[in-house]
């Protein structure tokens, strides 16, 4: 399994990104997740396979939207009314093999990682 992001850019705060990840397999969930330097990696949104469901963390709800693309195997985070401390490196990732939980952003097997892409607010 592949993963590729892109979209990551330096923007003023109050601005908007959307970030996209390419991957090769589509029949799992799938999640969003940022590192910050000096802290911990956090989950930041993800999305059930089909699309209907998605979790968010407390700090991004509202200004985050998290959607998949099956037809084009593409995950998306639109990401509006960034602040400073949205800056990190974010990385997509594939779902755990066991599917949708209600921990899905807190729980383990997220298995496959992509590179990852740098959001700086300022």
């Amino acid at each position: 399994v592949q993963l590729v992001e892109s979209g990551g850019d330096s923007v003023q705060a109050g601005g908007s990104l959307t970030l996209s990840c390419e991957y090769t397999e589509n029949s799992r969930c799938m999640g969003w997740f940022r590192q910050a330097p000096g802290k911990e990696r956090e989950g930041v949104a993800a999305v059930s396979t089909g699309g209907g469901t998605t979790a968010y963390a407390d700090s991004v709800k509202g200004r985050f939207t998290i959607s998949r693309d099956s037809a084009k195997n593409t995950l998306y985070l639109q990401m509006d009314s960034l602040k400073p401390e949205d800056t990190a490196m974010y990385y997509c990732a594939r779902g755990p093999s066991d599917g949708w939980s209600l921990n899905m952003l807190a729980r383990a097997g997220y298995d496959s990682w992509g590179q990852g892409t740098q959001v700086t607010v300022s």
